[in-house]
């Protein structure tokens, strides 16, 4: 009597180890790669939301500003458009869309330009605030104008003795005249000079 030949089954691990090649295969890709390669809808929503504020931060420059970033036609216009819309929703809804349009272009020359301006409007307001300090000095200090002359070798001694006598004998009198021409142009002589200073050290 011939007996029938049973062929021995498959050991688990190989077909375990089969399973998993076909799991991992180009045609099923595993889920870990997905995550990795594709960003999370948080950081999504971070990335348009720095966009669209820088889009507002380009608001606060000069369009004249605008012209040497290259920017397309239709994120000017957008930003054009910006600045003349007063509603709130809808200047709101125009800049998601200008945030949009600029997910297109390169962010970083656009950042590099409004912090090259918010320095520039920090220097201004430092300038400022050194000439108001020099002029309440050279009111109410008689060795003031002897600091000012060292400290600006250029200056004009004989204006400046006259501007300084002048802006005296209107704060000692009448209070509407305390504050009067000679006051006002003794500061713009000061930011003069400290202007010219910076020109020659340069």
């Amino acid at each position: 009597m011939i007996r029938p030949v049973i062929e021995p089954a498959r050991s688990q691990p190989h077909a375990a180890r089969a399973a998993t090649m076909q799991v991992d295969s180009p045609e099923f890709p595993s889920h870990d790669d997905d995550d990795v390669e594709r960003p999370s809808k948080t950081q999504l929503k971070r990335d348009m939301a720095a966009l669209q504020k820088l889009g507002e931060e380009m608001l606060s420059l000069p369009e004249s500003r605008w012209e040497p970033l290259a920017l397309p036609e239709i994120l000017s216009d957008a930003l054009k458009a910006a600045k003349k819309i007063t509603n709130f929703e809808g200047r709101r809804r125009q800049m998601q869309y200008v945030g949009k349009l600029m997910r297109k272009v390169d962010p970083e020359p656009i950042r590099e330009a409004v912090a090259a301006f918010k320095l520039g409007h920090a220097q201004d307001a430092l300038k400022l605030h050194q000439a108001e300090h020099w002029r309440a000095r050279l009111l109410s200090d008689d060795n003031a104008l002897q600091a000012f002359i060292d400290a600006h070798v250029e200056v004009d001694i004989q204006q400046l003795r006259s501007l300084v006598r002048a802006a005296r004998k209107d704060a000692s009198g009448a209070p509407e005249k305390r504050n009067g021409r000679a006051y006002r142009e003794l500061f713009q002589f000061i930011k003069a000079s400290e202007v010219s200073e910076v020109g020659d050290d340069v």
